[in-house]
């Protein structure tokens, strides 16, 4: 079983940075692809920006491109997400999210249904 552990979460002021980090644990773990996503209260859960770990291509949601930044670290197994100029409305629980079936080969890497392992989530709250 893989565990995908989130950290790097917490408070900030509108402006400020933060930069989350997902840690996968447990058997052998190759992803096609990996993921951060988000859900405010009363919200559906959102693409934030997601990265193929052999080629690294990345997609950027429009609310988050130009500001956050995803990374991965192949030899430890972890993605990173540096998020930059936090905006109150960037205030949600954020998910990291692991695809090792492939499902995102054939489908969409921004639909949460394409994703087979998710973390426990954190939150991120931007408020001054």
């Amino acid at each position: 079983q893989v565990q995908l552990v989130e950290s790097g979460g917490g408070s900030v002021q509108p402006g400020g940075s933060l930069r989350l980090s997902c840690a996968a644990s447990g058997r052998t773990f190759s992803p096609i692809a990996m993921g951060w996503f988000r859900q405010a209260p009363g919200r559906e859960r959102d693409v934030v920006a997601t990265i193929r770990w052999s080629a690294g291509s990345t997609y950027y949601a429009d609310s988050v491109r130009g500001r956050f930044t995803i990374s991965r670290d192949n030899a430890k197994n972890t993605v990173y997400l540096q998020m930059n100029s936090l905006k109150p409305e960037d205030t949600a629980v954020y998910y990291c999210a692991a695809d090792s079936v492939g499902h995102t080969i054939v489908g969409s890497t921004v639909s949460p249904g394409n994703y087979n392992y998710w973390g426990q989530g954190t939150q991120v709250t931007v408020s001054s």
